[in-house]
């Protein structure tokens, strides 16, 4: 369904966001537009601390939703997003090709995998997968530690290393795992993390911007998030 056509005097409102919030925050754009059609959502999508440095070097964000709590909060301290509140949640899941060619059965089969790829330690997905790594060296859920091969900047070129046949397995969020082309295995509870996504309107924010921030935390927004395979924010 195609975004509706803001209106030639519409307020445009830059919202920033996770790339994993891509599919997500384009149905929320559209939702919202059809309720205030005086604003035009501007969305633009990359891993949370690219678009933490844009904002810190003046970037006109109205509203920045971050994967990792992290970068809301040094922007809060630096002044420039006075408060941020819980969005969703996401755990996170070990995505294979259909095919599955590194037999690939469950998650202690992970270090079988000779192209894994995960995010690099600033990205939220690289961030959440060391700390799954860690809890399973803790558990000896492993006979030898994983080896990836590649470490991607945001979770969306990870999951596309997988699709394009470059990979054998990657960790992703459960949001970015349902697609035909791929298959899902599930990381143990006792293992697993769960993203904590956060929302916040920038200091200098229109009314617009905090009018979307209000309608993602709405029960319309969390539904639409919980379409797209999100957690509903916890208190």
């Amino acid at each position: 369904m195609p975004a509706c056509r803001a209106t030639p005097t519409a307020n445009r409102v830059p919202v920033f966001a996770a790339s994993s919030l891509t599919e997500a925050f384009t149905a929320l754009e559209v939702e919202f537009e059809r309720r205030h059609p005086g604003d035009d959502i501007q969305l633009t999508f990359a891993g949370s601390q690219v678009l933490r440095l844009q904002i810190e070097q003046g970037a006109p964000a109205q509203v920045f939703a971050s994967a990792n709590p992290a970068h809301l909060s040094a922007l809060t301290t630096a002044g420039l997003v006075p408060r941020s509140m819980r969005l969703a949640e996401n755990p996170l899941t070990v995505i294979v090709p259909r095919d599955n060619p590194a037999g690939i059965r469950q998650f202690s089969d992970l270090s079988k995998a000779r192209r894994l790829v995960i995010g690099n330690a600033q990205a939220p997905i690289g961030r959440y997968t060391r700390q799954v790594f860690a809890r399973a060296a803790q558990r000896r859920t492993f006979a030898r530690a994983p080896r990836p091969v590649s470490e991607e900047s945001n979770v969306r070129i990870v999951r596309a290393k997988v699709e394009l046949g470059e990979a054998d397995a990657a960790i992703v969020y459960r949001s970015d795992a349902g697609l035909e082309s791929l298959k899902t295995i599930a990381i143990p509870a006792d293992v697993n993390v769960s993203a904590e996504y956060r929302i916040g309107a920038v200091s200098n924010a229109s009314a617009g911007g905090i009018r979307f921030v209000e309608f993602a935390l709405s029960p319309a927004g969390q539904r639409i998030l919980r379409d797209h395979g999100f957690d509903p924010a916890q208190p």
